[in-house]
């Protein structure tokens, strides 16, 4: 390997698909008016995205493994762009969902290939409190998108929100393209066989258990996001309004981040943390649904933040340690498996239509495969 990428490119392109997706927040209930559907048909564009994300992840880390992890990235970016591209200049809320799920699809780079790249260049003992220094850069992604959302949709309606993803996408594709080194080891063997890693993954108990924490967490997470816009908007608030809420979720995010990185130091486990995060979430989760008839809802949210900060690290670092030879598929095929729950997930959220409902059913089942998977842990170790 020729070349260390520069972290902080691999943190803003890991950062992509969250603030693509906080961005556009602000915007469905703008898109539910323009285009005369209902609120949960206007959630399902986040449902779409997400499963079709989960079949991104699995075709180009697989073809990053054939094709290098650089060129894998450019096009997944260009994917995006045509999408958002779609997205701006449709006026049929069909042809919205199919550019949702081109953008989707592409976007999917911005996780699965940064991920790889990361697991190329950074040893394993190194790779958790690298995870932690992305998690707290994450904590920015709502705040940008939030605001930025908020401020585009009341300025310039939902179109705005598809230009400022349109420029993203092409200042990233640029940069990639000018920046990114290849990191993919020049190994010569054979391709890796997807249905003989499928099979091991999905006898291994521990990836199963991993992929439904992070499917879980991010589902309580992603359901503000579907949900919380029309929260604001039967409260009475705007769009800008929602918006600014990304701050108070930010400084949530902020103080997991910095928390889990100091636990780390202090040799908590990435098992245990993830079971004292999935603690943390029964809190939020219980004063959300207390007090989500207002808007001081928000504030249990903060630990809803935390969680997700804590455990979507540690869960990440750890879950593809022994497939480091096939990192590419097996961080495909492991990223489609929870993108895919993520996707279900949040289209039982989307017609649920009750945030607090949603907090309380995914915290509890956290705190169980969350004891489940430190107990597996325990054993292997």
């Amino acid at each position: 390997m020729k070349n260390k990428p520069n972290l902080m490119l691999l943190i803003i392109l890991i950062m992509f698909p969250q603030f693509v997706e906080t961005i556009y927040s602000p915007a469905l209930p703008g898109i539910a008016q323009a285009f005369q559907v209902s609120n949960q048909q206007a959630s399902l564009t986040l449902s779409f995205y997400f499963i079709a994300f989960a079949f991104g992840v699995i075709f180009w880390g697989i073809l990053s493994d054939i094709i290098g992890r650089r060129s894998a990235m450019i096009w997944g970016l260009f994917s995006y762009a045509i999408g958002a591209v779609m997205a701006l200049f449709t006026r049929d809320f069909n042809m919205i969902l199919i550019a949702r799920v081109v953008a989707a699809f592409g976007a999917s780079v911005g996780s699965i290939i940064t991920q790889t790249i990361l697991r190329d260049v950074y040893r394993k003992e190194d790779l958790g409190s690298v995870f932690s220094i992305i998690g707290i850069a994450l904590s920015l992604s709502p705040i940008i998108g939030f605001i930025t959302g908020g401020y585009m949709t009341e300025s310039f309606g939902y179109q705005g929100v598809f230009m400022v993803v349109l420029l993203v996408a092409v200042l990233l594709l640029i940069n990639a393209i000018k920046f990114l080194p290849e990191t993919k080891a020049p190994i010569k063997q054979d391709r890796p066989k997807i249905g003989a890693v499928l099979r091991q993954l999905l006898s291994d108990r521990m990836i199963w258990l991993s992929a439904l924490l992070v499917a879980l967490f991010n589902i309580m997470l992603f359901s503000y996001y579907s949900l919380g816009p029309f929260i604001f908007e039967q409260s009475g608030h705007s769009a800008t309004q929602f918006g600014y809420s990304g701050i108070l979720l930010a400084i949530g995010s902020l103080a997991g981040g910095v928390l889990n990185k100091k636990l780390i130091h202090l040799n908590f486990s990435a098992h245990r943390l993830v079971y004292i995060s999935s603690a943390i979430s029964i809190i939020g989760a219980v004063g959300t649904f207390i007090l989500q008839g207002s808007l001081w809802f928000l504030f249990p949210m903060l630990f809803i933040l935390i969680a997700f900060s804590i455990a979507i690290p540690n869960i990440l670092s750890q879950a593809l340690i022994k497939y480091k030879d096939v990192v590419g598929t097996a961080g495909a095929l492991f990223g489609l498996l929870y993108y895919i729950l993520i996707g279900l997930g949040l289209t039982v959220s989307g017609w649920i239509q009750d945030f607090g409902l949603v907090l309380i059913i995914s915290s509890i089942l956290a705190i169980l495969f969350a004891g489940a998977y430190k107990k597996s842990a325990s054993r292997t170790h």
